[in-house]
């Protein structure tokens, strides 16, 4: 735990990427992070009792598994519960693929479609957040980077670039963001109790797999000429293709993310 101030913010899933970019960073808060053997999102009572002894001011809930519908779900929905019950500010994380894909960018306020058991499970974590904490904010994001500690996108190229069997798909458009400028985000909506509902952030670039493992090879190096490319989305039928998140409301809001192309120069 840090100390700033009297503000205290609780956070879920933070020895993950993003929870160790949320925890690490001079961002105003008294910072708690509960492992996971402490705080079992699955375990409701567990939860109530943990969140309502801390008494967060806000609470960042990043705690997912990617294969666990019952922690995505039945987890998040007990941390919104804990959260009203301590009258705490939840920002809850959600993702871009929430949405099937399609070539015009999504809004807040498009109905969600997704076409794969993930994507489903955070669909549903959304709406039992709102149907418990209606103030919450429901964070939309994209493909997630990092510079001082690597994420999944430099890790993949590298091993690709290292011989493993890896395709870049040329199909498949995200809009990747920085977990720092992230971490930044969360940080700000933990103290802004005026937003609730869905929010997209991401980065202002939209970008194949492709394009964007290119770009990171290039920041690393590396010869993005090694890398394989090609379709994928469209054939696998269960990874939705083009995804851009319309940020607009959010930068509205002074809430923005750096290019990829920015962050990642050369040299």
């Amino acid at each position: 735990m840090r100390r700033r101030g009297n503000r205290r913010l609780l956070v879920t899933g933070a020895t993950g990427f993003l929870g160790r970019h949320l925890v690490g960073a001079e961002l105003g808060w008294e910072i708690v992070a509960p492992s996971s053997a402490a705080l079992d999102v699955r375990r409701r009572d567990s939860v109530l009792e943990t969140i309502r002894a801390w008494k967060p001011a806000a609470v960042a809930h990043l705690a997912y598994r990617k294969d666990d519908r019952r922690i995505i779900v039945e987890g998040s929905r007990n941390v919104a519960e804990a959260a009203e019950a301590a009258g705490a500010r939840l920002v809850h994380m959600s993702t871009d693929v929430v949405f099937p894909g399609r070539p015009a960018p999504y809004r807040e306020g498009d109905p969600t479609f997704p076409i794969n058991d993930y994507g489903r499970a955070k669909a549903d974590a959304e709406a039992a957040v709102s149907a418990v904490a209606p103030s919450a904010v429901l964070l939309r994001t994209s493909l997630i980077y990092g510079t001082d500690h690597l994420g999944a996108p430099q890790t993949d190229v590298r091993r690709a670039i290292g011989g493993e069997p890896f395709t870049f798909f040329t199909d498949e458009i995200r809009c990747p963001v920085h977990a720092t400028d992230l971490a930044r985000v969360i940080a700000d909506l933990a103290g802004r109790r005026d937003i609730a509902g869905p929010l997209h952030v991401a980065g202002p670039d939209a970008l194949t797999r492709a394009e964007f493992a290119t770009v990171i090879a290039r920041w690393m190096g590396l010869n993005p000429l090694l890398l394989r490319i090609g379709p994928g989305s469209g054939a696998s039928g269960n990874r939705p293709g083009t995804v851009i998140l319309d940020c607009s409301k959010a930068n509205s809001l002074g809430l923005t993310a750096r290019s990829v192309r920015d962050v990642l120069r050369p040299g």
